[in-house]
């Protein structure tokens, strides 16, 4: 027997309010996944999530709401054990993007450097750690010090906070660029810049298929979503 088609949810509710933060769709509160209450930590994300679910007009698109996703992502997938999700994600430390640099041709190497030094010394101030930068992509073990420092960066944050820097850290492959933005440090555009700079310098010299713009600018969209998740919570 052929699997029965998966039928799209559609819009069931007519009012969305916010109580006590949580989401309510026609008084009643929305539920996450695991049937949490989906109840987040500000007034301002509470207000944008509430917005995500006001606009869906006809099928819900779960791409649309990126905001609530991270929301359920800290209630129900981090939050039961936030220890272990800060870990996982530390590991990045010892492979950061910004070590790993090309060796020619000098223009790339040195628009790596002016997009990569800066970030990398801000983290060098701001958590008193080293980097090993090196040429290639060769692994290169990264100071003891430096990953167990970045390692308690990302372990000091809650549930919440670690839903946000998850996706800037797996979409830039850089934990640097996503603790430089979480606090500050760097714009969401300049981190995206940053990020993505390999990729645009060869696109810019060879081109680039539409399948390669496509996937670019779905990973825009969501490290977009992160940032903004992020920004909400303070």
């Amino acid at each position: 027997m052929a699997n029965a088609p998966v039928i799209a949810a559609r819009r069931f509710w007519k009012d969305v309010t916010v109580e006590d933060r949580g989401i309510r769709l026609d008084g009643r509160a929305l539920k996450t996944p695991a049937r949490a209450d989906l109840i987040v930590p500000t007034d301002s994300l509470a207000a944008a999530i509430a917005e995500e679910w006001r606009v869906v007009d006809g099928t819900i698109d779960p791409r649309a709401m990126p905001l609530t996703g991270l929301a359920n992502a800290a209630i129900d997938r981090i939050a039961p054990d936030t220890a272990t999700f800060a870990a996982n994600l530390a590991r990045y430390a010892e492979g950061d993007l910004l070590c790993y640099r090309a060796d020619h041709p000098t223009e790339l190497t040195a628009l790596q450097g002016e997009a990569w030094d800066p970030p990398l010394d801000w983290a060098r101030d701001r958590y008193g750690v080293d980097f090993t930068v090196t040429a290639g992509i060769t692994h290169v073990d990264q100071p003891a010090a430096t990953v167990k420092r970045l390692a308690g960066a990302v372990a000091s944050r809650d549930a919440f906070h670690l839903a946000g820097l998850s996706p800037l850290v797996t979409l830039s492959g850089s934990l640097v660029l996503a603790l430089a933005l979480a606090e500050g440090a760097m714009t969401e555009e300049d981190a995206w810049q940053a990020a993505e700079l390999d990729d645009l310098w060869q696109a810019e010299q060879w081109g680039e298929d539409t399948l390669a713009t496509t996937a670019r600018e779905d990973k825009r969209r969501d490290f977009r979503a992160a940032a903004r998740f992020l920004a909400l919570l303070d």
